[in-house]
C-alpha cells in the first residue's frame, strides 16, 4: 500500500511539518505501507492513482491554498475524476489567519473528486508553535495506521 503526501513546504517551518507527517507515518507503518512525499509542482494524477490514501499539506496564501497545491489540482483533476472515488484523504493547513477559505477550497475540490475525508482537517493557526509538529506527526501516524490495519 502507498500513502502519498502532497505538501507545499516553502519555509523551514512548513518543511518541518511535512517531515513530521512522514516521521509519524513511518513510526506506525508496517512493511506493507510505503510513504512518499511529492511536492505539488511535481505531483501528477499518476502519483495519486498509484496511492491508497493521500495527505495534502499547504500554506494559507491570501485566504486560500497555496498556488502550488492549486496547480496540482488544476493539472490532475480530470485525470482523477471518476477514477479515485472514495480515496481516503486528510489535510493540514499552516494558516497565519484562520484557514477557513483554504479548508473550504480543499473540501470543495476533493468533494468533487468524491474523496473520503477520514479525519477532521488539521488547521495550524496563528503564530508558529512547535506543537504543530506533534499534531502533524499524529496525522501521519493515523493515516499510516489506517492503511496498515485495513481501516481505509
Amino acid at each position: 500500500m502507498r500513502l502519498l503526501l502532497v505538501a507545499h513546504d516553502p519555509s523551514s517551518n512548513t518543511r518541518a511539518m511535512a517531515e513530521a507527517v512522514i516521521a509519524g507515518a513511518r513510526e506506525v507503518a508496517g512493511e506493507q505501507v510505503a510513504i512518499d512525499h511529492v511536492r505539488p509542482l511535481k505531483a501528477c494524477a499518476e502519483d495519486v492513482l498509484a496511492s491508497d490514501a493521500v495527505i495534502l499539506g499547504t500554506t494559507e496564501n491570501l485566504g486560500y491554498m497555496s498556488g502550488a497545491l492549486k496547480d496540482f489540482f488544476d493539472r490532475s483533476y480530470y485525470g482523477l475524476l471518476d477514477r479515485t472515488d472514495a480515496l481516503p484523504f486528510a489535510f493540514y493547513v499552516r494558516a497565519g489567519q484562520d484557514g477557513t477559505g483554504t479548508r473550504r477550497a480543499i473540501e470543495s475540490i476533493c468533494g468533487g473528486l468524491k474523496w473520503n475525508l477520514v479525519q477532521p482537517p488539521l488547521i495550524c493557526r496563528g503564530e508558529w508553535r512547535t506543537d504543530f509538529l506533534d499534531d502533524c506527526r499524529e496525522l501521519g501516524q493515523t493515516m499510516a495506521a489506517g492503511l496498515d490495519c485495513g481501516i481505509f
